[in-house]
């Protein structure tokens, strides 16, 4: 696949990111804030004086918002295509499960719901790996239920 030339945002973005996520930038944000509070006595504690790390900070605090939003979308998305390309690729997987990304919050927990149901047939048998759907699971439970009944 011919790798697509990043666009002037994405290439700055991810280098922000790297960077803020860093020792570095750390030592930098600790090391004004403690030249900020030495120059305190010099400033007399002034309004001028703390507007200057408010406005400072809120700023930084405003732009990195997005960006770290940006970051988290990218990474999400890269997860979820790694996961429905491990999905797609293992014959035991539901395929449902590819893209439920997409799904409502509601939907999303009607789901939980049924792989809760899943785990709970499974645990009757003491080993989750005799199933790989509820609806192997199900049948499985049916015909034990079954031959219980003829014993």
């Amino acid at each position: 696949m011919e790798k697509k030339k990043d666009s002037f945002f994405e290439r700055m973005s991810t280098a922000i990111t790297c960077f803020t996520g860093s020792s570095t930038a750390f030592g930098i944000a600790l090391g004004v804030v403690i030249i900020w509070g030495i120059t305190g006595p010099l400033f007399k504690y002034s309004d001028t004086w703390q507007l200057v790390i408010n406005t400072g900070t809120t700023i930084v605090t405003f732009l990195m918002v997005f960006l770290i939003q940006k970051s988290q979308n990218k990474d999400s998305k890269a997860i979820q295509l790694k996961l429905n390309e491990l999905i797609a690729a293992s014959r035991h997987a539901s395929n449902r499960m590819v893209d439920i990304e997409d799904l409502t919050e509601e939907e999303l927990d009607t789901l939980h719901k049924y792989y809760q149901k899943l785990s709970d047939i499974s645990e009757e048998d003491d080993d989750i790996h005799k199933s790989h759907s509820i609806d192997a699971a199900e049948d499985l439970q049916d015909q034990k239920s079954n031959e219980q009944r003829l014993d």
